[in-house]
């Protein structure tokens, strides 16, 4: 794996980054030469109208997708030209994913599906991981819930579990997608109260993808992409604020 020294304050980042999908007059540019970072400690919100290229960035971002050109950093390691092997690696240790279907395994327990990171890594968490797992554990008020399977608990407690999974190996960055689009009003608050108490209480960098400005108004910074570009880098937002943000965005598409 190349290295280079990590760009202080800087969980991930992307230099020049561009993304074409097919070929000559079918190619369609997701990503049109975007340079960003994403904060350590920090909760960032990535928003933009449908087919702007925000999951198409957090894809790269995380190394579950590649670049057609430019680079693109985790801490301070070069993932754009990784191999197949060497990124699944990296995802499994160093990055934390949250998705909007839970992505829970059905036929394991709560515990299971917490401690599944550290199954697959071929390991037990370590004592101090243990006592920081038992930590999430209680702060997610999961303690009478890890005997149940997935079936058994409702969606907010099930995002629960997956927020529980993805921070319990303490990763560098931790990737969401709409985590809250398949939740009520209130579970989805719940869920975004839990990801914003992650980066202030425990300093967790965060990058969460959403189309929806009040998930957004929980970030410490919004940025804005439309066309494949970035087109504006804010710092916490209200929901109002965001909203007419976005509703300018799409006037102009």
């Amino acid at each position: 794996m190349e290295t280079t020294p990590a760009t202080p304050g800087l969980a991930a980042r992307v230099t020049a980054l561009t993304k074409t999908y097919g070929s000559a007059t079918t190619a369609v540019t997701a990503l049109d030469d975007v340079s960003i970072g994403i904060r350590r400690g920090q909760f960032t919100a990535i928003m933009g109208p449908s087919g702007s290229g925000k999951s198409t960035l957090m894809h790269i971002m995380a190394g579950l997708d590649t670049a057609s050109s430019g680079q693109a950093w985790l801490g301070d390691t070069e993932i754009s030209g990784l191999g197949d092997a060497d990124l699944t690696v990296l995802r499994r240790r160093r990055v934390g994913f949250i998705f909007q279907a839970f992505n829970l395994v059905p036929t394991l327990d709560i515990r299971g599906n917490i401690l599944l990171p550290f199954a697959l890594d071929g390991r037990r968490p370590s004592s101090t991981e243990t006592g920081w797992i038992e930590q999430l554990i209680d702060s997610l008020g999961l303690v009478d819930r890890l005997t149940h399977r997935p079936h058994e608990l409702s969606g907010g407690q099930q995002q629960r579990v997956a927020i529980a999974r993805a921070l319990a190996t303490r990763p560098e960055l931790v990737f969401a997608d709409e985590p809250t689009g398949n939740l009520d009003s209130r579970s989805g608050r719940e869920v975004l109260a839990l990801l914003k108490a992650a980066s202030t209480g425990y300093g967790q960098s965060i990058a969460m993808v959403t189309h929806d400005p009040i998930a957004a108004s929980y970030a410490d910074r919004i940025l804005f992409l439309a066309d494949g570009r970035l087109v504006e880098d804010r710092e916490r937002s209200s929901a109002e604020e965001i909203s007419r943000i976005m509703l300018g965005m799409e006037q102009r598409a």
